[in-house]
């Protein structure tokens, strides 16, 4: 009875956040946090990892200081030097495309970077990480993300396959992808691409998990993610849509 009483203490006792969703992986669940438009927070076997930190350092405040810092793009919704300015990064470390870097220059101190290209993989600390590519079609020198500059991100840990498209549209690299667990999609008109394309997508590569992210557009409209949940269980009800609050400020 004793122990009964302690443990519920400490489970009351420990702050939990209403959107964090567990993934079952080796050996241990991976805890994924969505935070703000793009950003969100993965954790797994004792390492934190902040993907596109975003919108103030208050935001990460219930988190452990970062161990890994992964950055898709040179926009500001991607790479926030005011966010990352205002973080402990005094043990993370950087994975970053080159014009990330670039931008970077030596303002925000990390305990190391890893410039990583299109099709790229490194190993950090048992994960694996490939960069992919994320771009806009048709592909042209006047397209908002162009190939190349911008990395999505493949995360292996636990044994589960986690899919960061990044700023994208529903591009052939996406499409071919396979034994994705966990993905991540935008669908914002005119940065990436509307929900039908997106549900297209998704449906020829069928990941197991999908979360809609990133689909805030022009003017502040939000994308109609229960409506690209629709398209996709109407043709693949295995597919488990997951919608959560990317906007808590709305």
């Amino acid at each position: 009875m004793k122990r009964l009483l302690i443990f519920i203490l400490l489970l009351f006792s420990v702050p939990v956040l209403a959107q964090q969703d567990v993934i079952p992986a080796k050996k241990s669940a991976v805890t994924v946090s969505p935070v703000m438009h793009g950003s969100l927070v993965l954790q797994w076997n004792g390492r934190t990892i902040y993907v596109d930190p975003y919108n103030g350092a208050d935001k990460f405040a219930d988190f452990p200081a970062p161990d890994l810092v992964l950055i898709t793009d040179i926009h500001g919704d991607h790479l926030h030097k005011e966010t990352l300015k205002a973080l402990d990064l005094s043990n993370a470390e950087l994975v970053a495309p080159q014009a990330v870097m670039d931008e970077l220059g030596n303002e925000i101190n990390f305990k190391k970077k890893h410039t990583l290209a299109n099709d790229e993989e490194m190993k950090w600390r048992s994960i694996s990480i490939k960069a992919m590519p994320m771009y806009n079609l048709p592909e042209n020198e006047e397209a908002r993300h162009v190939k190349g500059r911008g990395n999505g991100y493949i995360l292996t840990m636990g044994k589960q396959r986690f899919y960061l498209a990044g700023d994208t549209e529903a591009i052939p690299e996406m499409r071919q992808l396979e034994n994705i667990d966990v993905a991540f999609i935008p669908m914002n008109l005119p940065f990436t691409m509307d929900v039908q394309q997106a549900a297209d997508g998704v449906l020829d590569f069928k990941p197991r998990i999908v979360y809609p992210y990133h689909f805030r557009g022009a003017e502040g409209k939000l994308s109609d993610v229960e409506q690209f949940k629709a398209l996709v269980n109407m043709k693949d009800p295995s597919i488990d849509v997951r919608l959560r609050d990317w906007y808590p400020e709305k």
